[in-house]
């Protein structure tokens, strides 16, 4: 299966990077900001560990899940789900509670790893840099995806980001993120 063949290793080269971000946080940087408005470093990483099992859900055809509390598990909740989508069957057809295809949504996934990781980083000092592969394709759904991004409050306004501007950027900014935010 091309799709699954195609993204699992691109998937989880963005998990284990952001996965690896967040073992790194130190208890004293939950109440710093990050480029996301509405969350800090704690509620950042609260809301990584509800998307994750919310996508394994989703690989399943099942239903979205609702937000639990800050659990401290986010990289076992990110195995969790990828074994979910290593399963052929997880690729196929449409999302039941989300009426978008299954590709569209591993792709939304690896758009939420890739800035998230970010957002982490720049909250708690630490280097990042995307998988190259990873960031082009988000960089390309996120293109497509953009406008309903919007409408669904997945995304804010955009921020003007030169067009010269690398990649990384220019995804940031056509996000609503400002690639020069500091804490």
């Amino acid at each position: 299966m091309a799709a699954m063949d195609d993204m699992m290793p691109v998937m989880t080269r963005a998990i284990e990077r952001t996965a690896g971000l967040v073992r790194a946080v130190r208890q004293e940087q939950f109440g710093n900001s990050t480029p996301c408005a509405k969350f800090d470093v704690k509620d950042l990483i609260n809301h990584l560990e509800w998307v994750a099992e919310m996508f394994e859900s989703l690989g399943r055809k099942g239903p979205m899940t609702e937000q639990g509390p800050y659990a401290g598990d986010f990289p076992e909740r990110a195995e969790r789900m990828l074994a979910v989508w290593s399963r052929p069957e997880a690729w196929e057809g449409t999302s039941p509670a989300m009426g978008l295809p299954m590709n569209a949504l591993a792709h939304m996934y690896l758009v939420d790893m890739v800035v998230h990781g970010w957002d982490l980083a720049r909250a708690t000092g630490q280097d990042y840099e995307p998988d190259p592969e990873a960031l082009s394709r988000a960089f390309h759904f996120t293109e497509q995806m953009v406008e309903m991004g919007r409408q669904r409050g997945a995304f804010g306004p955009p921020v003007a980001v030169p067009d010269d501007a690398p990649q990384f950027d220019r995804l940031l900014g056509m996000i609503g993120r400002d690639p020069a935010w500091t804490p």
